[in-house]
């Protein structure tokens, strides 16, 4: 199958250090690839793939100061696919909605996996104006908007050896990702303080979220149970996530997935989470992980967490999350589209084929 992957432009694929969305193309494309697929990446250049790379931006955008309006190289970005849509049997897009008033009447099958949270007031507006097939990573993401095209529901996955089991040897909890209030790091330094055990924190700072690290978190990192690692790359989560006695996600907003709770489970590191979003979906409660919503039942399942079966939640990785999965879940949906394309051609070229008979009867 002739596949093209377009993918956002603020980080490479994969990413160097964080970033959530264009870590998941990755997986995705190289484990289509890996099937013998025919797969055409739309990225930045400095990205790297087995797949063909179209470069769309010299470099990723976040951390290029250069760059006054990352739009622009959006908007040309959707201009390369179009040009080249139909070379490929299904275009897959990553980027929002920035391409729907392009592709609207594209002809070639699509669909968009919609990564973000959808809560957005002003997103009514856009599902309203377009319908689109889109794609879902988690059934709680889709609830804001019920009146979208949502084709189906696409968990997250891991290639199956990205990550190894680990032993949970270094006698601590962690906390990896993005230092913002929706992810709650003050709750997972309160959990880690009152059950008397280190935190690491490998997580970075967007500008947004400046004033509420420099006024809540910043004054926290000086307790002597706390260190801040700053971000981390792809290699360096194996030791990090392998080693910890578990992973805090203390989430206080609807996650959309929640990629780092799957990193850890391929770690056979349990996650001690709020029940908010999609992390019911993904957390099967005393199995792979454990549901609070105190701080009390926290600390009583860190104090526990030693007698947890790592290999039981490799487990339900492997059975749930891999990179195979969720490309055979792709792979089985850019089928069904292919398929309804094809009916829908021919049906359009029947109703032709009618009216033009009928203007020479008539």
């Amino acid at each position: 199958m002739k596949i093209a992957q377009v993918a956002p432009l603020y980080e490479s694929v994969p990413p160097k250090l964080y970033g959530g969305t264009e870590r998941v193309v990755s997986y995705l494309t190289e484990e289509l690839v890996r099937q013998g697929h025919a797969v055409t990446l739309f990225a930045s250049g400095d990205s790297v793939t087995s797949a063909n790379l179209v470069s769309c931006s010299e470099t990723a955008l976040r951390l290029n100061d250069d760059c006054c309006d990352p739009l622009a190289l959006h908007v040309v970005q959707i201009e390369k696919v179009l040009e080249r849509a139909d070379e490929f049997d299904v275009v897959h897009f990553h980027i929002d909605y920035l391409h729907f008033p392009s592709t609207e009447k594209l002809r070639t099958p699509h669909l968009t996996t919609l990564h973000g949270r959808l809560d957005i007031p002003e997103l009514q507006l856009i599902y309203n104006a377009f319908h689109q097939p889109v794609v879902s990573i988690s059934n709680s993401q889709r609830k804001p908007l019920p009146q979208a095209n949502f084709v189906a529901t696409v968990h997250h996955g891991l290639p199956l050896n990205l990550l190894r089991q680990g032993q949970g040897k270094g006698g601590y909890l962690a906390f990896l990702g993005r230092i913002s209030p929706e992810k709650g790091l003050d709750k997972a330094i309160e959990w880690a303080v009152q059950a008397g055990l280190k935190l690491k924190i490998a997580a970075k700072v967007d500008k947004a979220d400046t004033v509420y690290y420099e006024s809540l978190i910043k004054p926290l990192l000086q307790h002597p149970l706390v260190e801040f690692i700053g971000e981390i790359n792809e290699r360096q989560k194996q030791e990090f996530l392998g080693n910890a006695l578990a992973l805090l996600f203390p989430i206080n907003w609807n996650e959309p997935f929640g990629l780092v709770m799957i990193e850890a489970m391929a770690c056979g590191t349990p996650v001690i989470a709020h029940s908010t979003g999609s992390v019911p979906e993904i957390i099967e409660n005393e199995r792979n992980g454990f549901l609070v919503s105190s701080t009390a039942e926290a600390v009583k399942i860190i104090h526990t967490l030693k007698t947890i079966d790592r290999g039981l939640i490799r487990n339900v990785f492997e059975e749930k999350f891999t990179a195979e999965r969720m490309a055979a879940d792709y792979l089985q949906l850019y089928k069904k589209l292919i398929a309804l394309s094809g009916a829908v051609t021919k049906r359009t070229e029947t109703t032709s084929l009618f009216e033009n008979k009928r203007e020479r009867i008539f």
